[in-house]
């Protein structure tokens, strides 16, 4: 004899399909759809703005490198492709790989000095009393607005031969060699006044913004920090750079591509001089496309120097996330 079973109706899938076929299923679906496209829409002016403004100069840039592009031909407005020949002629010569070492070494330096001192004056200022922290900060914001022209000329000025104040300070103080000392005469003097003056315009960021992190940390870790008999530095170890990291990953970021790209600075000094010793890329790139009329070759290298720009912040990006996951 054969028993045949009846399979019970299963309740979940027939609720499920009620609902969907009630009238509050295309209304779900729909608001569950623009809660998904809302946030690309959001992004979808800054990133217009980004095609417009800087994709649009990048690709005409890109199509520019791979052109003999004279005077000559800008006049007769001829365009004559020459396949990777720039490309050829930039990576093949000393020049350019001896400008990258050196733009890399600037970058570095300054990055370094930056951050140290930066940080140095973020924690000074969660120190302070509240009238000499809105004095330092008044200072701090005021060397960050000034124009970078404006700063270069000013430490022009500085540090100028014969009527330079920093001259006159050091023969009063006993150097008097340096009275009338040249300081774009040399690749190192020339250096040491842009690095000072880079540092000087840099410093505010990261300071202010090391300040405004410590202000979100929690003042009972600092107490219970000091039951358990940590020092000063213990504490600064234990409990502010574990808050600072994250800030600290971020301007270091921020800093190595605004040094790196420090055109203005650097030409202004002394255009690149003396005999073209401080060329960083930036001005390297202008100096061959636009001084020499070379404006393939200078598009050329424009584009190396955005590859080796991203080839730095991969590589840097890639050490913070290893760090973060070993913390994890």
């Amino acid at each position: 004899m054969t028993v045949q079973t009846e399979r019970p109706p299963s309740g979940p899938v027939d609720v499920t399909k009620r609902d969907e076929s009630g009238p509050a299923g295309p209304r779900r679906r729909a608001a569950s759809r623009a809660g998904t496209l809302t946030p690309y829409l959001l992004l979808l002016p800054a990133c217009a703005a980004t095609v417009l403004l800087l994709g649009w100069p990048l690709l005409k840039d890109v199509l520019l490198s791979f052109q003999n592009l004279n005077m000559a031909q800008l006049i007769q407005h001829v365009t004559e492709w020459n396949g990777i020949d720039n490309y050829k002629e930039v990576l093949t010569g000393e020049d350019f790989w001896r400008v990258t070492l050196r733009s890399i070494l600037f970058t570095a330096v300054n990055v370094v000095l930056i951050m140290v001192l930066g940080a140095l004056v973020g924690l000074l200022l969660a120190r302070l009393g509240r009238r000499m922290r809105v004095m330092l900060l008044v200072g701090l914001v005021l060397a960050w607005a000034m124009p970078v022209v404006a700063a270069t000329t000013v430490y022009q000025w500085l540090f100028a031969q014969r009527f330079g104040v920093v001259n006159w300070v050091l023969d009063k103080l006993g150097w008097h060699s340096m009275a009338d000392y040249s300081w774009t005469s040399s690749q190192m003097s020339t250096f040491f006044v842009v690095t000072v003056l880079i540092v000087w315009m840099s410093i505010p960021f990261v300071a202010i913004n090391l300040y405004a992190a410590t202000t979100t940390i929690p003042s009972e870790l600092y107490e219970a920090a000091s039951l358990d008999g940590a020092g000063a530095w213990k504490s600064f170890t234990t409990v502010t750079m574990p808050f600072l990291r994250p800030f600290l990953y971020a301007t270091t970021f921020l800093e190595i591509i605004w040094v790196f790209k420090a055109f203005v600075q650097v030409f202004t000094i002394n255009g690149g001089g003396p005999d073209r010793l401080t060329e960083i890329l930036p001005v390297y790139a202008y100096i061959e496309g636009v001084g020499n009329q070379h404006y393939g070759m200078g598009a050329a290298i424009a584009v190396l120097t955005i590859l080796i720009l991203l080839g730095l912040t991969a590589y840097y990006l890639r050490i913070v996330l290893k760090q973060e996951e070993d913390e994890l």
